[in-house]
């Protein structure tokens, strides 16, 4: 009987970390390894499986000698450990299987680190050549297909090879690709620009074996562009808002979106009837003739500022990511950021310095141009390094970065962004009276008196009030605010302190570069 060993490598310290909110709630990490728990999910029911995500715990003496394969996944943000972890396994005498979006993008690397077999590309329409492959056991094979596997092909994650208390969120994926062509994203180039989708029940089924292993916490969902198709969109949110409300709301959600989001306020009526906090919005900048260079036209179609307004207002909350370091991008980027920042009272930002991606549009015209500096390519868009020669001086460049990075995760402007976007967004459904009447249209008991308090989240709440309440600099700051949220928009008191939270791992990127 075959005993796999799958590994999910340790990633770069960034933002998306989410470090100290971890520590806060006695997490180990963000989210598990989906890509991995497909895989599982895909290989012969008679394997022994163990899963090892070191991010959350170390790989032991054990584990490497009960594994007889050993199967390996990883993004460029997980290179170094990737590769490390294929030697490592080689040197142990183990079958290496490696697949996932840096072994796609990167084979070379992968097969140089000793790997028997290379996936490239994605596992559903791979397993049964892989399997083959390895029954022959011909070593230093690629996998690999032109066409893209229909996501209704896709089996439910293995879920139960993790212990969920290690993560702060659980994840689904309901589609694959993005309709868009940025030039600097990857998503095309190992995803498609068709985005392909699964069926509305096959998420619901996803979210009822999350449920019944009694999670009931975030759930991310893991979309390249979570509204890429609209109407799919629609779809699974019309499913999935009675699913929710029968079952005393257990999730919340958040994901990735495009900012045309922001020009269809019935969208963002359903994400936020079904219980969508956040999402992870590229706005890249606010400068319109760089946002044409970059090719990312969604952003300049209609106002910026108006888009983002539209998302926040209307209760859900934004995660808005920038980047400086584009071709004909005028000095003083980061300054015109942060006033965008300012004045959409933004409170959660992530400030990247631009990394060209292997394949990419931008990674094909650059290497034409002899402007790559492919040994620096790491995947780290905080590390204050540029894997390319840009069109303005670098030293510029970095230095705009640290100050924006310093500016915008300082606590007492962040709380102030934070408590005006608070004011800015309309009550809850609840406190408008809509859920009561929804739920009674939909025959839906309102009692949800039943819904679990996790046992963590008590000794979390006091140990944060503890930190920004007492401890802070700004705790003045924060009272006072907190007060003036409980006045003028009450419903919106849980999301004001999350922001709070989320805030406190911003503020260690601050930290970081002091």
């Amino acid at each position: 009987m075959t005993k796999a060993l799958l590994i999910n490598p340790t990633y770069l310290d960034s933002f998306w970390s989410f470090k100290q909110v971890c520590q806060n709630i006695g997490a180990k990490a963000m989210t598990p390894p989906l890509g991995l728990l497909t895989v599982a999910a895909l290989l012969p029911r008679d394997w022994q499986l163990r899963l090892v995500d070191v991010n959350t715990r170390p790989l032991t003496e054990s584990d490497w000698q009960w594994g007889d394969l050993v199967l390996l996944t990883g993004m460029l943000a997980q290179k170094d450990s990737l590769l490390a972890l294929i030697r490592e396994a080689k040197e142990r005498g183990k079958t290496v299987v490696v697949g996932g979006p840096y072994a796609t993008s990167v084979p070379e690397g992968v097969l140089a680190a000793g790997a028997d077999f290379l996936v490239r590309g994605e596992a559903e329409d791979l397993i049964d050549e892989l399997l083959a492959a390895l029954k022959e056991g011909k070593p230093q094979k690629v996998l690999e297909r032109s066409g893209k596997p229909a996501m209704t092909s896709s089996p439910v994650p293995r879920f139960d090879l993790i212990h969920p208390a290690d993560y702060i969120s659980m994840c689904i994926q309901t589609s694959r690709g993005c309709p868009y062509n940025c030039e600097f994203c990857d998503v095309v180039s190992l995803y498609g620009r068709k985005p392909r989708y699964k069926h509305p029940d096959q998420v619901m089924t996803e979210l009822e074996i999350l449920y019944r292993l009694g999670w009931r916490r975030e759930v991310f969902v893991a979309d390249d562009n979570f509204i890429g198709n609209k109407d799919h969109a629609r779809s699974i949110l019309q499913q999935l808002i009675p699913w929710l409300k029968s079952r005393g709301e257990p999730f919340g959600f958040w994901t990735q979106a495009s900012i045309d989001l922001g020009q269809d306020p019935g969208l963002v009526d359903l994400l936020t009837a079904a219980n969508f906090n956040y999402v992870i919005v590229g706005v890249e900048t606010p400068d319109p003739e760089v946002l044409a260079t970059t090719r990312k036209h969604q952003n300049i179609q209609n106002p910026l500022d108006q888009s983002v307004t539209n998302i926040m207002n209307n209760g859900l909350g934004v995660m808005a990511s920038f980047m400086i370091g584009f071709d004909g991008e005028p000095p003083g980027a980061v300054d015109r950021i942060c006033d965008f920042v300012e004045r959409n009272h933004i409170p959660v930002v992530t400030l990247n310095t631009l990394q060209v991606f292997p394949n990419t549009a931008l990674w094909q015209r650059l290497q034409r141009e002899g402007r790559l500096r492919e040994e620096m390519t790491t995947g780290d868009q905080e590390g204050g390094r540029l894997n390319y020669h840009p069109t303005r001086p670098e030293a510029e460049i970095l230095a705009e970065y640290v100050r924006g990075i310093n500016y915008l995760c300082e606590p007492a402007g962040f709380l102030r962004r934070a408590y005006d976007h608070i004011l800015a967004m309309r009550p809850t459904r609840k406190a408008q009276g809509l859920e009561v009447e929804e739920n009674r249209q939909a025959g839906v008991n309102n009692d949800l008196s039943g819904k679990r308090t996790e046992p963590w989240l008590l000794a979390a709440t006091l140990k944060f009030f503890w930190r920004q309440g007492v401890r802070a600099d700004s705790r003045v700051q924060f009272w006072r605010q907190l007060l003036g949220v409980f006045r003028r928009n009450p419903s919106r008191l849980r999301k004001y302190l999350l922001l709070c939270v989320l805030g406190e791992n911003m503020f260690l990127r601050r930290a970081k570069l002091a």
